[in-house]
């Protein structure tokens, strides 16, 4: 699961424990973005057509902001509501400010 420390280990301060399928289930949407990004490198080294990329760019981009819905949803529905059900409103101010920085 993802609180095995591994040598990457993650340097930000707070964990976030998550269930082995919402685990699987965002490393796989990664991996597919992964895939997509190896994809468009290779179109740009191989001086694929500009607009071939771009759609490709497009399709990925898509990607990853389906897979930040997702994890701000499940945020939500686990971290910020034990927090405001634990008295620690702070959450919600930090909820807002990231939702500011994702509709820049």
């Amino acid at each position: 699961m993802g609180n095995n420390v591994e040598k990457n280990e993650c340097t930000c301060c707070r964990k976030k424990i998550r269930d082995e399928a919402e685990h699987r289930d965002l490393i796989n949407r990664l991996s597919r973005i992964e895939g997509q990004i190896r994809g468009i490198r290779k179109m740009v080294e191989d001086d694929c057509y500009c607009t071939d990329i771009i759609t490709q760019v497009s399709a990925a981009s898509s990607a990853l902001n389906s897979f930040n819905k997702e994890l701000l949803s499940r945020h939500i529905k686990t971290c910020v509501s034990d927090d405001v059900r634990a008295g620690k409103e702070e959450t919600v101010d930090e909820l807002c400010a990231v939702i500011a920085k994702l509709m820049k």
